[in-house]
């Protein structure tokens, strides 16, 4: 039982009030998190990354993610020679003019990007940089503490 918690009794059946509390808080945020399946709504800063994931917003996923305007989605991608227009289109998916500028963190190997990628995002009117991981998010979290219209495209880091 809980230190400084008296036990409650229903049915003859003592219960840990904090224990069942946060048992139905644990229940209340899977079915949060369920609701919104791969997306997190809301405009968030990237707080730390590594081990093959990324923190922000006090949670964190193991994989890529594509941070926007509109929140997180999860990211299948785990390497820049699976970038294709269809990838991305979670970005194309935003609002009009949301947008202005993705940062593709690449990983650790900074590659060129496939003709076809760079022909969308220009007739979508986003402009688009590609750099390590760890830059990307830093470059980021600086324009988005500027209230720029930014996303970012993260491949994951091991």
């Amino acid at each position: 039982m809980s230190a400084g918690l008296s036990p409650f009794v229903a049915n003859g059946v003592q219960i840990d009030l904090l224990f069942a509390m946060t048992k139905l808080q644990d229940a209340l945020m899977s079915e949060q998190s369920r609701k919104y399946d791969g997306f997190v709504p809301g405009a968030f800063s990237i707080d730390s990354y590594g081990a093959g994931g990324f923190r922000f917003a006090d949670m964190s996923h193991r994989g890529s993610i594509i941070v926007l305007p509109s929140g997180v989605h999860i990211w299948n991608v785990t390497s820049p020679a699976e970038l294709t227009p269809d990838v991305f289109q979670p970005v194309f998916d935003e609002q009009p003019g949301s947008l202005e500028m993705l940062l593709i963190g690449m990983g650790r190997e900074l590659l060129p990007i496939r003709a076809d990628v760079r022909a969308r995002f220009k007739e979508a009117g986003i402009g688009i940089d590609l750099m390590a991981t760890r830059h990307a998010i830093a470059t980021y979290n600086i324009l988005f503490e500027e209230k720029r219209r930014v996303g970012a495209a993260l491949i994951a880091v091991p």
